[in-house]
């Protein structure tokens, strides 16, 4: 990505320096990753950022920290494109909707970042290992960080409903996967559902259903309660 390049919204890109990560990174972060297509489109797809594992302050010896990681599962564009161009940029999205498009579509753009960033970091993406896990081709990478950008600051809140539209959109992702129970993700779903209407607000409720309607959970979950009797 240039320095001169900007987003849909005007906002001028390349304005931090680029040698760390804009947000804390702990655990596993969900983010969206826009990677460059062979369409000269960007491709947008949920990745999980597994933090640097470390003991501390590396001492100062240590040119520099070890890198964030990810982990993609099967032959997808994002491991495609990750393989052709050799990054792409992660984003940290706080809508729920934008999540879940680009989860479970094939959700292409113009331009690389989604106007619901709040912090951006474009990353070198190099693969470092590979195997598969129930039938399934899995590689991990290095992420390393280009330039990045912080876009909204605002308290941080706890919701419920967002955290179950995260986890729903893996179950969902899970169905008719020989190596899982379709009975136990159904089930997961249902909970998750529930917990998105007492917990969630409208944009949570609004990106539940569009599970609802790419999947068809709900009508799977009533047939199989109807075999059962």
């Amino acid at each position: 990505m240039s320095d001169d390049e900007t987003t849909d919204a005007g906002r001028r890109v390349g304005d931090r320096d680029g040698d760390d990560w804009p947000v804390e990174l702990r655990g596993v972060t969900e983010t969206v990753v826009a990677t460059l297509g062979p369409n000269d489109r960007w491709n947008f797809a949920a990745l999980g950022v597994h933090a640097p594992e470390t003991d501390g302050d590396p001492p100062a010896s240590t040119p520099s920290p070890p890198p964030a990681t990810a982990t993609t599962w099967g032959n997808t564009r994002t491991r495609r494109n990750f393989h052709r161009q050799g990054g792409g940029v992660v984003q940290f999205v706080s809508d729920p909707r934008a999540f879940v498009e680009a989860a479970m579509t094939i959700y292409e753009r113009d331009s690389p970042l989604l106007d619901s960033a709040d912090a951006w970091v474009e990353v070198e993406a190099t693969a470092v290992d590979s195997g598969q896990d129930g039938g399934t081709e899995w590689e991990e990478w290095e992420l390393r960080p280009v330039d990045a950008a912080v876009e909204q600051r605002r308290p941080f809140t706890i919701n419920r409903g967002f955290g179950a539209v995260i986890d729903a959109t893996v179950a969902a992702s899970r169905l008719d996967v020989p190596a899982f129970d379709t009975d136990a993700l159904l089930d997961r779903l249902a909970y998750f559902a529930e917990t998105v209407e007492k917990c969630g607000g409208e944009r949570e409720r609004e990106a539940f259903a569009r599970i609802d309607e790419l999947t068809g959970w709900r009508e799977r979950a009533a047939a199989r309660r109807n075999e059962s009797f």
